[in-house]
Formats: C-alpha cells, sequence, structure tokens
C-alpha cells in the first residue's frame, strides 16, 4: 500500500516489443488533467521508457482515477492503429466487476442509454446530457449478495463514466461510487469498480490474447462485509 502522499504504481502483467498491459491501481490518474496536479500513469510510462513516443505516449482506452484493473499501451506506430482500430470496431473485450446496489430484475441484461456530460455538473456525466453519444453495458450476475449484486459488465462502448452512470440511471449505483452514489459503503473509499478481463488480437501476430486481474484487497475485503451482512 501506497503511503498516503505517495502515488500508487502500475504493475506489468506482459510486454513485448508493440504491447504492454499494466494494472492500473485505483488512486493513479491516466492523464495530465487541470484538476490534478501529482504523478499520472503516462508520467510513470514515459519514466520507464515505456510510453512510446512523448507525443503519443501510446493509450488506447483509459480507467478513470479510482477505477483499477487491466489496460493495453501500445508502444509501437502499427500497435497503436491497430488496437485503435480493434477498439472503434468493438472487438476488444472489456469486461469489470461491479458490485451495485440493491437486487436486479434479472439475472442478465444490457443497458443502452446515450451518455453524455450533465448540464447541472460539468464534472459529471449523465444519460441523455450534453454531446450525448450512444452506450451500450451488457451485464451478467455474479452473486446475489444481501444488499447488493455483484455483476461482470461488458463494455460494448467506452463512454466516461458508462458503467457508473448506466447501473446509476437503473436504480442501483456502484458501490462506494462518491459521485453516482453513495461514498463509503462497506468501508471503501473509492468505487467497487475493477476492470478485470481484457481480450483483443495481438496487433503483429494476431493471435487473441486474453489477461485477467485479480480482485484488489480492498474490494476483497468490501465483498466479504457485503456477504456478512444480515
Amino acid at each position: 500500500m501506497a503511503a498516503a502522499d505517495e502515488t500508487p504504481r502500475f504493475r506489468e502483467v506482459y510486454s513485448d516489443q508493440d504491447i504492454l498491459v499494466l494494472d492500473k491501481p485505483a488512486g493513479l490518474v491516466v492523464h495530465e488533467a487541470p484538476s490534478h496536479k501529482g504523478e499520472t500513469l503516462v508520467d510513470q510510462l514515459e519514466g520507464s521508457g515505456q510510453g512510446g513516443e512523448p507525443q503519443r505516449p501510446g493509450i488506447v482506452h483509459r480507467l478513470d482515477k479510482d477505477t483499477s484493473g487491466l489496460m493495453v499501451v501500445a508502444l509501437s506506430e502499427e500497435a497503436f492503429t491497430s488496437l485503435g482500430s480493434q477498439i472503434r470496431k468493438r472487438t476488444v473485450r472489456r469486461e469489470y466487476l461491479a458490485l451495485v446496489e440493491g437486487h436486479l430484475g434479472s439475472d442478465t441484461g444490457t443497458i443502452e442509454a446515450p451518455v453524455g456530460r450533465s448540464r447541472r455538473e460539468r464534472t459529471k456525466m449523465t444519460v441523455g446530457g450534453v454531446a450525448s453519444r450512444e452506450a451500450t453495458t451488457h451485464f451478467d450476475t455474479e452473486e446475489v449478495l444481501p444488499a447488493a449484486t455483484l455483476v461482470r459488465a461488458r463494455l460494448e462502448t467506452g463512454r466516461t463514466h458508462q458503467i457508473r452512470v448506466h447501473f446509476s440511471a437503473i436504480g442501483h449505483p456502484v458501490v462506494g461510487d462518491p459521485r453516482y452514489g453513495k461514498e463509503g459503503t462497506y468501508g471503501l473509499g473509492r468505487q467497487f469498480l475493477h476492470a478485470e478481463t481484457l481480450e483483443f488480437l495481438h496487433p503483429r501476430t494476431g493471435e487473441l490474447s486474453r489477461f485477467s486481474s485479480p480482485l484488489p484487497s480492498d474490494l476483497m475485503n468490501a465483498l466479504e462485509h457485503a456477504r456478512s451482512e444480515a
């Protein structure tokens, strides 16, 4: 666990001349932003020599600051082009584990609702907001708990805060989400959302590449808490 004043660092899962697959911890911002002054994932990549060219650090998709889990970074121009194309064609498989409040009406389902920026709060996204774009989230129930449900959510599109906004919109916000739900549930200091599985075609070989990441300790502790709740 990083000290309070220390930025957490990513963990390398796999790398070769074209790609780096990493496990991003909660608390690490991917890109520099006006609201963030500390070290970012891009800074760490450039410092380790794994970020590609400074003008194009190889980021082809992102995770929210307090969402943990898998990302793939392109280390070559060819990989950047290939991965970007796969994401646009929606052939990259991205699965998340999320603990959501309450009990869903079905074991599986699809949420289709356009996501855009909130007209009231510019730091939030919302269904039907400004410049909304189509957004689709598929889900399967993994475990039903006394007051919550563990779901596996698969992104078909990748809009900002998509999973968080979609589940909040249907009345089942992600547990611990300070922006779209209730902060601090089950002792969490962030939302219960983890990018567990990542699957894509390797840019050079064309072979199917599949990676998985275990739940971090804070989410495991929260899950055990949720399981034991009367």
